[in-house]
């Protein structure tokens, strides 16, 4: 340790002074076979100078609730010199959560997968305060978030406080969802955060500690073979990538290591996956489910799909097969559940505050009263804060909402259609030429995406072959009608973004750089045209860019499926999913010894953690 410790000081003083984002030092021993990697990341902040007549008091206060992917690479990019920045969390600390699964099964310590979130900020030009506690409350009117912390309740002092806010940006992840089946939260395990928890990792270390249980209870002296067989059996709910990658690892775990220490009961073990679809891994392409559940019988891992939990008991887990409409019990051992994610209920209870005609937006109700409406509606009734493109909580001034707690509603085309066409009609003739339509174009596929995305998919080239009519003849120019009937299938390509890592890390930046802009883009703005009203946009909207997802499915096999329609599975892929994840590590600018982990687990070499 002490040799690799001077060996790591000296390269980051060899590099000292590059002004590259993340430096990467490669040493390899033929003889020995071995690899070890070096990776450290500096932050290139720039500063922006402040004028100085402009004293702290004047600084707009930013309160950001949560430290998860979203919160933290918001902060990450922040320029908190313009801004008195306060974060709320009840988590001290940023767990890099795609490893979690290999926490459970001993692969990657807990303690290498985290951290302190004191530590990420102190390297921030500017001070961003900490508390750690939990958002109780937000109450729009006031401008305020009420706190409380769930500290050693031994310790004197209140407890609870209250933060004003210019700007919030909410970014508290979700909750399990366990759609009110009775006995999950008693009995089951879990890889998300509960309903006023966010201890992704004591609940991952939870999961290690049971499953070393199930084998020590199974191989103690006077149980049935049928007792044994119980306690070794390993149930997964959910299907999806999370509890596809823990019965792989734990797989991994069982053959690789357990078997070992715990011979006698090697032939007992099984693991389970329920999934109330029709295949695992559904929101992944066809070939990688098939892949999937072919290797999972290949490895003897059961998959159980069309199958609904209906309640869940400390030795049992019943469900109902969708086919027949049987119900049957199953013995197990521990049950991990992992069936999608849920509202908090501090998002529900503002969601409620948004979508009621209170002080929070009277100015709003008096003004644009429909808009209003529809906002209370579309809060109300969804399962998340909804957001415009923006990230800016509907019918609420100055809070974003980004990450697992929030979608976007993106706007449709058809909805402004007619506005649309009446801002391109220059000469105000009633129909629209191609070159007329050629102008904003641009601007429309920015204002609506989907659009683009139509476009490709039906291979049309540009706006001469949008405009073709029914019979597929060419139009120099069309009428409201016609311009409707180009654009009306567009909206259908619409689709939510998914609860992930990478769309919260990519929405934390981008609206960390909105508010780096903030004040230039008052007078400069760069977004696109306003169809309704005048002038442009501020910002230009948020626009998700996917990198792929990845499914690793155990004995060093990991699934891919990449933009360009390319699926890759196999071997090779487990290198190309290590590297994403160093690279998601450099791109927070997080400690090296986190992507030293990434090389050492896929080298499987025993891990060591630089101090």
């Amino acid at each position: 340790m002490t040799i690799l410790s001077s060996f790591f000081k000296k390269a980051s003083t060899a590099f000292n002074g590059y002004s590259s984002y993340s430096k990467l030092l490669v040493v390899c021993t033929l003889s020995s076979g071995s690899l070890l990697a070096y990776s450290e990341s500096q932050p290139d902040v720039s500063t922006h100078s402040v004028e100085g007549d402009q004293s702290e008091s004047k600084k707009k206060k930013v309160v950001v609730l949560g430290t998860g992917w979203a919160g933290t690479s918001f902060l990450k990019d922040l320029d908190v010199s313009s801004y008195d920045v306060q974060v709320v969390s009840p988590r001290n600390y940023f767990a890099f959560t795609p490893l979690l699964p290999s926490v459970t099964c001993g692969t990657v310590e807990a303690r290498s997968i985290a951290e302190p979130i004191r530590k990420i900020i102190k390297k921030r030009n500017g001070e961003i305060q900490f508390w750690e506690a939990e958002c109780t409350k937000i109450d729009p009117s006031k401008k305020m978030v009420s706190c409380k912390s769930n500290l050693n309740k031994n310790l004197v002092g209140n407890s609870e406080f209250s933060l004003e806010y210019d700007y919030l940006v909410i970014s508290v992840g979700a909750q399990v969802n366990t759609f009110g089946t009775p006995g999950v939260m008693e009995n089951c395990h879990f890889l998300k955060v509960l309903k006023f928890r966010m201890q992704e990792l004591e609940d991952a270390l939870k999961i290690r500690r049971t499953v070393s249980d199930c084998f020590e209870k199974a191989v103690l002296p006077g149980l049935s073979e049928e007792e044994r067989k119980t306690n070794l059996h390993f149930v997964v709910v959910g299907g999806g990538p999370t509890g596809v990658e823990f019965a792989a690892e734990l797989h991994d775990y069982i053959q690789e290591d357990l078997v070992k220490l715990y011979p006698s009961v090697k032939d007992l073990v099984k693991i389970t996956i329920i999934q109330s679809g029709d295949h695992i891994l559904n929101s992944f392409d066809q070939r990688i489910s098939s892949f999937a559940e072919t290797k999972f019988q290949r490895d003897g891992i059961e998959v159980l799909t069309g199958c609904r939990v209906i309640s869940v008991s400390d030795k049992e887990i019943s469900l109902k097969i969708k086919s027949t409409g049987e119900v049957c019990s199953i013995p197990h051992g521990l049950v991990l559940w992992s069936t999608g994610v849920g509202t908090r209920p501090v998002i529900r209870d503002f969601m409620e505050q948004v979508g009621q005609p209170i002080e929070i937006a009277e100015w709003m109700s008096n003004v644009y009263p429909i808009i209003y409406a529809r906002a209370f509606v579309f809060q109300t009734d969804r399962r998340a804060l909804a957001t415009n493109e923006w990230l800016q909580v509907k019918g609420c001034e100055n809070v974003y909402a980004l990450g697992d707690c929030a979608t976007i509603n993106q706007r449709k085309i058809m909805e402004d259609v007619a506005t649309i066409f009446e801002v391109a009609d220059k000469d105000k003739s009633g129909t629209l030429t191609v070159q007329e339509f050629q102008d904003v174009l641009d601007d429309i596929l920015v204002r609506y995406p989907q659009l683009e995305i139509y476009l490709k998919n039906k291979h049309l080239r540009g706006v001469a072959d949008l405009l073709k009519d029914a019979e597929g003849n060419e139009r120099t120019e069309v009428d409201i009608e016609g311009f409707k009937s180009a654009l009306c299938h567009a909206d259908s390509q619409m689709k939510s973004l998914p609860a992930t890592a990478q769309v919260a890390a990519q929405q934390g930046s981008y609206l960390s750089r909105c508010f780096n802009h903030m004040e230039q883009s008052a007078y400069n703005p760069e977004g696109p045209q306003r169809f309704r009203g005048s002038g442009r946009h501020r910002f230009l909207p948020f626009q998700y860019k996917h990198f792929g997802q990845f499914a690793p499915l155990g004995g060093e096999q990991t699934a891919a499926e990449l933009p360009g329609d390319w699926v890759s599975m196999g071997h090779s892929t487990q290198w190309l999913w290590y590297s994403v994840y160093a690279r998601l590590i450099g791109l927070l600018l997080l400690e090296s010894r986190f992507a030293l982990i990434v090389v050492v687990n896929g080298l499987h070499i025993n891990e060591f953690v630089l101090p």
